[in-house]
């Protein structure tokens, strides 16, 4: 070791630190990078001239090297002591955190620095600072990368346009930064190092003199890019060329077959030729920059399968490549002068270079505009972009420099660059180094779109293999972990080389997954349950977006016409603009948006009927007190939440205990849980719908693509008059409640539970495996699959699995029942603790059902599987009442009556517990009771779609159930019948358990005649029932019929009685109103319809009453009320009866409100002034009686005098059209007396039709 004593003596240490500083570099240099140590590293090395560098004793290249590192540091009159020789398997084994070594940084030049990075990109952290020494040689390695290689190991190098005479070199590292591998996956393979700015050489001399002489004979015989492309078309085997020129594209490396492969194309005016480089030449692709000019020497002409242009240039053995190369007519000029480049500061601005398609030459000066002055070319401001039709676009090739200030996701290859402008490389191979929110880049030859996807930015950049993308500066922050949102396997990427797509579909797919992600896994809630895989979230997005295209892609890529075809063609060229796009939401998202927007949207005096301002202050609270707003998830059907059609992604479960709604399913996601009110459309014939009653819907995943969102508001409040609406101290409690309405035909599976593929199996066998078959079969060779117990809770998250259901192999006993009658859900007395702190209120309801066989035993659980004989017997009768409570009563939404149900009781092989018990009964008595058996809440219900053909006995029609019409006429005591809701009203101004104030409601049902009636309920007892909309079709099961005092049909709730939504109505108003018919008269008196239509004219006023009353107490108010109530405020209220003639005889019509000033022809001003002038009086009542006029006042009173004239005036007797209801109460012959002289005669005549009007048409 007497060379470390020359060696220090050279440098003089003036300090034991600075001494033991020289032996550590003096050390390093003989363990790794003296040829004893090198070995075998540098046997390739020392086949080329450049691999001379090894030679040099251990002396001769520390000296270098510390003169090297004191020339760099930013100590002038002392040794960089800090700073440590580090090996690469030490960089790459101790240093797990990205990180920054400059050795010319002093501490101020470093916060300096670091602060400019973080205010650049704000949430970010600048690289930490390492002081840390490496030096090695400049490697190749496989698929052309840059390596750093010392006797220890290798490690990735990216660097920025790097100079080929750096290859196979000695250097020392200066300024660099480091980033760690993946350490969840611990590939070290991951680790790069990013070199800033030019190595420093160690041994330059000899490389520079070495260099000099390398390919004259080449260089002097080089071609232009015209004189080569005729070597192409005039192919000469064997031959040899070496070509200049400017490269004009360079395409990303491809990996094809098991051979890597690059292309770039040199250009001269208007000719090109390709040049494909592969085998050891592959590190040029970090060489090759688009804009600069190369010798590229040995060339081969050689023919190209698989693509119609056949000859390119082909690299060789010999060939080298010569950067910066100028050539003259009497010779070349060769630079290769590379200086040292600083880490420049990130600049915010950026160059767009526009180019056509069949354009590709490049300039040296460059068209700077930005892209908002890009935009107008292809949006159109003035138009609204979501009500403008689907288009397709031509995209624009311009080049861009930007900042990549997001990482959306490196999975699917998703950027966005100065916060503006989105970038797509999933077209490109994956590149080995991602970017990093920071990079500068350069971008050549890449098409710009203009709103391709409406969920990313406006602006969308997408590299093809014809784009080039170079990093100009590496980022100076450190990179985010990686979001689960992001998957970064590349599994939309490989989908997209598979199933060639557009890119708007493509983009739109992405958003999908980052969006399916989040909703089916929450992050708070990855701590403590495993995650799906990445691939099934992904897989789950490429298949729903295949059903909103359906049309094919474009077909497979033809790589080669893409990477060298003139006029320039790819997928990118064309693209879809479709501003309708679905969004899908997640439920979270979609509860709160509807909350939010529950009364902000509404304004109350839009709540109250026209005639509004002259209700009472009770009819006008009970009327505020229950409003519904509906809106359409698409757009085009209805009021919407958003501008776009909206779909939902969740699994359908029976309620939980938590539940809202415990009446209906839910759909659930990660976030959150909505209630729903689900239909299906039947197989009969007609096509109608009913309720849905299939068990296998219970556990799969859907995606929900039309739906309707209702949001019931609930208003408790105290307003005097209607000119107080506006003052919110009147409101003393409001609430809403929120479900969705959609019927099973407009949900698309995504992954089926086990039973539903089950059904899906038998129905296929039957239909010859149908549409829905074919699409579980879709998702059945994905692997996808979701395992949900019905009764989860609300943390529970949508788990991903692909294997079978747990339990499906326990031992269980079960029975087959029919569903003969259901009772209605309701809380009940048990005298069991609940957790919902209530003792002994539980919810409890009960079937009676029909038992189709005996108890069975089964080794593993049936579910829904075929019927076996075994489980049926023809001539068994017998029943049984199945009592549901507690935890048992989520089964309430899909046990409908007349279906077939298999109860099955897991963990258990004995008969006994599916077996009732009946009431004992004294000696001598029988008791005619069914058996009774109490549902577990383990116990599961599988629906028998397909059950077989039993006895006549079992196979009895379902009970009959009636229409409004038949209730109306019948007697019964007890009826089942169905109805369309017309009206809905609140009745019950009384606070419940729940918080809710309006437990009374009166719903008005008709059937398609027009007869209607009225049923009334009091929901204080169970569970609020969602569903219950004017337009929406009810099964009422079990109600009790009843007559008024007046002689009204109505019916009420009884303890069996049920509530069943059978069709849903219009979800772009609260329902249509039921078609009334237009009906004479005569034919009125005679029929049983009770709202109907009438045309005829006015023969004379009965009664014309006009009064102000007190808004609190209903008296006459006469500037102050008449019943000294205190109120100081009144509603002005008007009356009138007339006679009505159509020519088959007259009806007495009762009008009020704003029919009445429409019957007396009065202008808005007119009744305002005659308002006025009642507004001292209070009170006028004018009784024509026919033509006797005939009145109550003063015969002075110039008032009265004006509405007797008003009411006999010949304008009255108009043509009117109006819409009347007929009183029920009203007899049919009435008494009168007449007098003749001395004597009186007593005879009966018919009485007048009494009606009441509910509108007047407009003349």
């Amino acid at each position: 070791m007497g060379s470390l004593q020359v060696f220090l003596d050279r440098f003089g240490p003036s300090n034991e630190a600075e001494s033991m500083w020289l032996k550590n570099i003096f050390t390093f240099i003989y363990q790794h990078l003296s040829p004893a140590a090198c070995g075998s590293a540098h046997s390739a090395a020392d086949q080329s001239p450049a691999g001379a560098s090894c030679d040099h004793s251990v002396y001769e290249l520390s000296v270098c090297v510390v003169e090297k590192i004191l020339e760099k540091s930013c100590l002038s009159t002392s040794l960089p002591v800090s700073y440590r020789p580090l090996s690469v398997s030490e960089v790459l084994s101790q240093q797990h955190l990205a990180c920054v070594s400059n050795l010319s940084w002093s501490t101020n030049q470093h916060r300096a620095w670091a602060r400019e990075a973080e205010l650049g990109l704000p949430g970010h952290r600048a690289l930490p600072r390492v002081n840390l020494l490496l030096i090695g040689w400049l490697r190749e390695g496989r698929g052309g990368e840059w390596r750093l290689m010392d006797s220890s190991g290798s490690v990735r190098c990216e660097l920025i346009c790097p100079s080929h005479l750096w290859m196979n070199h000695l250097v020392f590292l200066h300024h660099w930064n480091y980033i760690p591998h993946d350490a969840s996956r611990h590939d070290q393979n991951r680790a790069y190092l990013e070199l800033i700015g030019s190595p420093v050489l160690l041994c330059p001399r000899a490389e520079q003199g070495l260099a000099a002489g390398v390919g004259r004979a080449e260089l002097d015989g080089a071609v232009s890019v015209r004189e080569a492309a005729s070597l192409l078309r005039n192919r000469v085997r064997g031959q040899r060329v070496s070509v200049f020129g400017q490269v004009g594209s360079l395409c990303p490396l491809l990996e094809v077959s098991g051979s890597i492969f690059f292309f770039f194309s040199l250009m001269e005016d208007e000719e090109t030729v390709p040049v494909l480089v592969k085998d050891s030449r592959l590190w040029w692709s970090q060489c090759v920059c688009v804009g600069h000019r190369v010798c590229v020497t040995a060339l081969r002409v050689c023919v190209l399968r698989g693509w119609r242009g056949n000859n390119v240039l082909c690299v060789t053995d010999r060939s080298q490549i010569h950067t910066g190369y100028t050539h003259t007519l009497t010779g070349h000029t060769h630079s290769n002068t590379h200086t040292d480049r600083t880490h420049t500061p990130h600049a915010q601005h950026h160059t767009l270079t526009g180019h056509t398609p069949a354009d590709h030459t490049h300039s040296d000066h460059h068209l700077l505009i930005n892209h908002e002055e890009a935009e107008p070319e292809e949006a159109e401001p003035d138009e609204d972009p979501f009500q403008s039709a689907v288009r397709m676009k031509q995209s624009r090739v311009i080049s861009y420099q930007g900042t990549v200030t997001k990482v959306v996701s490196e999975g699917v290859g998703l950027y966005v660059m100065d916060r503006k402008v989105g970038l797509c490389l999933a077209y490109q191979p994956s590149e080995r180094r991602r970017l990093r929110a920071g990079d500068q880049v350069e971008l050549r030859q890449v098409h710009f779109l203009y709103r391709p996807c409406p969920d990313l930015p406006p602006s969308m950049l997408c590299c093809c293999l014809r784009s080039s993308l170079r990093v100009t500066a590496f980022s100076r922050v450190g990179g985010a972990t990686a979001h689960p949102s992001c998957p970064a396997d590349g599994v939309l990427p490989r989908l997209l080389l598979q199933n060639n797509r557009g890119v708007d579909q493509y983009l739109w797919t992405c958003h999908l997954t980052s969006q399916l992600t989040h909703s089916l896994v929450p992050g708070e809630l990855q701590h403590h349950l495993p995650p799906p895989p990445p691939q099934c979230v992904c897989l789950l997005s490429w298949k729903l977006s295949e059903t909103l295209w359906t049309q094919r892609g474009p077909g497979p890529r033809d790589i080669y016409s893409e990477m060298l075809d003139h006029p320039h063609s790819c997928p990118l060229n064309q693209y879809q603009v479709d501003p309708s796009v679905p969004q899908l939401l997640s439920v979270s998202d979609l509860l709160q948006s509807l909350r939010s927007s529950c009364w902000s949207s509404v304004s109350l005096r839009s709540l109250l009927p026209p005639d509004g301002s002259s209700l009472s202050r009770s009819q006008m609270n009970s009327a505020l007190s229950w409003s519904c707003r509906t809106l359409s998830s698409n757009p085009q059907t209805g009021d919407s939440l958003r501008p776009r059609p909206l779909q939902l992604v969740g699994v359908l479960q029976l309620p939980s205990e938590r539940s809202e709604f415990r009446q209906t399913l839910q759909l659930r996601d990660a976030t959150a849980a909505v209630g729903c009110v689900v239909t299906e459309t039947t197989e009969e014939e007609d096509g109608g719908q009913r309720a849905t009653f299939n068990t296998a819907w219970i556990g799969c995943l859907v995606c929900v693509r039309r739906f309707t969102m209702v949001t019931e508001r609930f208003l408790q409040s105290e307003f005097p008059s209607y000119q107080h609406l506006d003052q919110d101290r009147f409101i003393t409690h409001r609430s809403c409640r929120v479900y969705l309405q959609f019927s099973l035909d407009h949900l698309l599976i995504l992954s089926p539970s086990v039973t539903m593929v089950t059904s899906l199996r038998l129905k296929g066998e039957e239909s010859g495996r149908d549409v829905t078959h074919r699409k579980w079969r879709v998702e059945e060779e994905s692997g996808v699959g979701i395992n949900k117990r019905p009764d989860e809770e609300v943390s529970s998250s949508v788990a991903m699995s692909t294997v079978p259901e747990g339990g499906a192999s326990q031992a269980c006993v079960s029975m087959v029942i029919k569903v003969k009658h259901k009772g209605g859900v309701a809380w009940r007395n048990t005298g069991i603790w609940t957790n919902r702190g209530e003792e002994g209120l539980q919810l409890v309801f009960s079937i009676t059902a029909l038992l189709i066989g005996p108890v069975v035993r089964w080794g593993r659980d049936p579910m829904n599987g075929p019927m076996m004989k075994r489980e049926v017997e023809s001539k068994r009768e017998e029943k049984v009442l199945l009592v549901f409570s507690g935890g048992s009563a989520c089964w309430f939404p899909v046990l409908q009556s007349g279906h077939f149900y298999r109860l099955v009781a897991a963990n258990t092989q004995d008969p006994s517990v599916l077996i009732g018990c009946r009431v004992s009964g004294q000696r001598g008595v029988e008791l005619h009771t069914d058996s009774t058996l109490q549902v577990r809440p383990d116990w599961r219900f599988y629906t028998l779609t397909r059950p077989l053909l039993l006895h006549t006995c079992i196979q009895t029609p379902p009970p009959s159930v009636l229409s409004v019409s038949q209730v109306l006429d019948c007697r019964s005591e007890v009826v089942t019948f169905q109805g369309l809701i017309s009206e809905r009203l609140s009745l019950m101004d009384r606070k419940g358990q729940t918080g809710h104030t309006h437990s009374g409601v009166r719903l008005t049902v008709c059937d398609q005649s027009g007869r209607s009636l009225c049923v009334y309920l009091d929901l204080s007892h169970a569970p609020y029932t969602p569903g219950l909309l004017p337009g929406n079709r009810l099964l009422l099961s079990g109600f009790l019929r009843k007559l008024s005092r007046s002689g009204g049909v109505y019916c009420s709730l009884s303890p069996v009685s049920y509530i069943t939504v059978t069709s849903l109505g219009d979800s772009s108003r609260l329902g249509p109103p039921p078609a009334v018919p237009s009906m004479h008269l005569a034919q009125l008196a005679f029929s049983r319809c009770v709202l109907s239509k009438i045309k005829g004219h006015v023969v004379c006023f009965l009664l014309l009453q006009l009064q102000w009353s007190c808004s609190l107490c209903g008296s006459v108010y006469r500037q102050v009320c008449s019943s000294q109530c205190g109120s100081s405020s009144a509603v002005f209220q008007s009356r009138a009866k007339v006679v009505i003639d159509d020519g088959t005889t007259e009806a007495h019509v009762w009008l009020s409100g704003k029919p009445v000033q429409t019957l007396l022809g009065l202008a808005d001003s007119q009744w305002e002034g005659l308002q006025r002038a009642l507004r001292f009086r209070g009170h006028i009542r004018v009784s024509p009686r026919g033509r006797g006029l005939v009145t109550d006042g003063d015969s002075e009173d110039v008032l009265l005098h004006f509405l007797l004239s008003l009411c006999s005036s010949d304008v009255i007797c108009q043509q009117v059209s109006l819409t009347c209801r007929k009183l029920t109460n009203q007899s049919s012959e009435e008494v009168r007396r007449f007098s003749r002289g001395d004597r009186d005669f007593l005879t009966r005549l018919p009485r007048p039709l009494q009606l009441t009007c509910t509108h007047l048409d407009p003349p």
